[in-house]
């Protein structure tokens, strides 16, 4: 799965709703079947996902894993935060890939600007695939 995927489906689907798989468009489809929850593990499908409108309240979801973190992460502004909050790889090169599968086109040797650029888009792909998110964290 694409690490977009990963963090799609981790976000909107943290309960075992489907894993999200990077479609030829650049966009995540959720097939049925099991997923993993945030912290990793499988989950049984029983907790309900925060909705709102019919959309999969981002703001709530994140918020509450971060509440479980029992560290400070600013998953609203920064990249490596959110993608530790997800207990992903937030590495220099796992940011680089991920800005490869987004087609990141400025020079990714500019981590600060390619970061803010990852987290615009990474924000804005949640959007399209389903999520409910904040208009603060819209561009």
């Amino acid at each position: 799965m694409s690490l977009l995927g990963t963090i799609v489906s981790k976000i909107l689907h943290p309960f075992g709703g489907g894993e999200a798989q990077a479609a030829p468009g650049g966009t995540a489809t959720a097939p049925a079947g099991g997923g993993a929850a945030p912290g990793g593990g499988a989950s049984g499908g029983t907790a309900e996902v925060p909705k709102v409108d019919g959309k999969v309240d981002v703001e709530a979801v994140l918020t509450d894993l971060a509440s479980k973190s029992g560290q400070p992460l600013n998953w609203r502004t920064s990249i490596v935060d959110l993608m530790k909050l997800l207990n992903l790889d937030s590495s220099l090169s796992a940011r680089k890939e991920l800005a490869a599968e987004l087609h990141y086109t400025g020079d990714t040797n500019d981590s600060a600007a390619m970061n803010v650029w990852l987290h615009k888009q990474v924000i804005k792909k949640l959007e399209e695939n389903g999520g409910k998110v904040p208009d603060d964290l819209k561009d």
